[in-house]
Order: C-alpha cells, then structure tokens, then sequence
C-alpha cells in the first residue's frame, strides 16, 4: 500500500469535498489496477491510501497532477500550494508550510498592495497556486511561479471576464448559474482545483453582475477578473 498527502486542502464542508476529491481521483485512475482511500489529516489535507497492482504508477500520477505537501522547502524549487490568506502587506500560500509573498515579490503582477494586486486577478483563498521559493530566513518567502504569473495575465488579456469560486462543486456552480438565469452569458466553467473552478464570462457579459446574480446561492469567495483586448 502507498499513502501519499496530496496538496489538496480539505475546507468548508468536509464530507463533501471529500466525497468530490473520491470520486474525481477515481476516474482519473478508472484505467489503473487500484483502490484508493481519501481520508484527511489533522492539518486538513487530503491523504491518499492506494493499493493495488498499479499503485506505485498511480501514486506518482497523483504526485504530478496535484502535488505533495511540503514543510521544508528549498530555494528556487516551484511548488504546489493554496492561497491561505490575502493582507494588504503579503499573501500567503499554504505548500504544508506558510510562504509569505510580499508586493516587492509580485512587480510582474503589477503595481499596488497585495489585496489590489489578488483584487486585480481574482485571487481569493483555497485558490491552486504554483509558488518558487526565495529564500529561507529568517521568513520564508517566494513568488508565484512564471507559469503561474502568465496564467494570470492570459485570463486578463482574454478579452472576457472570469468569475473565480471555492468550496463549491462544478456541477453546483453550474447549477446556480442556470438558476439566476445566466447559463447563455457564460462560455463554461475552468477547473481550477477539486472545489475550486472560474466561471468564464462571454465577452458581452459583466463578472461583477454574474457575482450579484449567484453570490446568495453558493457558498462561496468570488473573485473577479475583468478582460480587457
């Protein structure tokens, strides 16, 4: 049996999600020789227990597609994380352990403080993000990663707003779009994470009005990113 903590972060209502990380690992493993167990440690991770004949292939496929948690980063070494908080002097990312991201970190995302610059992408918390490690005293900081940092320009440049959601399901999300009567204004909706994903808006179509039509019917952080040519 291998068991391996997988960079996915437990929030929010915990059968649920644990439920949706379950059933989403299984079919990623549908073709593999496995049988695997998501339970949660005491610091709210996922934790996988896989067995089975194609368990060591399919360990390391879940590695690649969501990561490990770490609490010893190196430097220059890029990790998977979350963001856990948003203040008006840093982020911070959660990677098993706290990195602080600073505004002198994030220039490439533009200028302001730290909440303008999450303001200006969309960035809420429990959002998937790749971090670099900096350095390691006496706090250790980082940047988002250039991946990360083009990911976010591409979705500003797109020319449409995005609508970006946490502790929700997709099928939930999409649910409340149709509800508010909204399912025509919208192209779909981008994984982002397992509770996590980014309504993306028709060019037509206002981010901010879709989070006043469906913000009294999801549980959910929204954040906004507004498109432009």
């Amino acid at each position: 049996m291998k068991k391996i903590t997988l960079c996915i972060k437990v929030y929010g209502n915990e059968k649920k999600t644990v439920d949706t990380i379950s059933a989403t690992v299984a079919h990623e493993l549908k073709e593999l020789a496995v049988q695997i167990n998501i339970a949660v440690s005491a610091d709210r991770w996922a934790m996988a227990e896989i067995e089975g004949e194609d368990e060591e292939f399919a360990s390391n496929l879940l590695i690649r597609q969501y990561g490990t948690v770490t609490s010893v980063p190196e430097e220059g070494v890029i990790y998977k994380g979350f963001i856990d908080s948003i203040e008006e002097d840093r982020i911070v990312v959660d990677i098993g352990t706290q990195i602080i991201i600073p505004p002198e970190n994030m220039k490439d995302l533009g200028p302001g403080n730290a909440r303008q610059i999450a303001s200006r992408f969309g960035m809420i918390r429990y959002l998937p993000v790749e971090v670099e490690i900096i350095n390691n005293a006496p706090k250790i900081q980082g940047k988002f990663s250039k991946y990360q940092a083009d990911t976010w320009w591409q979705w500003k440049k797109a020319g449409y707003d995005r609508v970006t959601a946490n502790a929700i399901t997709r099928s939930e999300l999409k649910a409340a779009v149709k509800r508010t009567g909204h399912a025509r204004d919208i192209y779909g909706i981008e994984r982002l994470g397992i509770m996590e994903h980014a309504i993306v808006c028709r060019e037509t179509t206002d981010g901010p009005g879709i989070v006043a039509a469906i913000g009294r019917l999801v549980p959910s952080e929204l954040g906004v990113i507004i498109g432009s040519f």
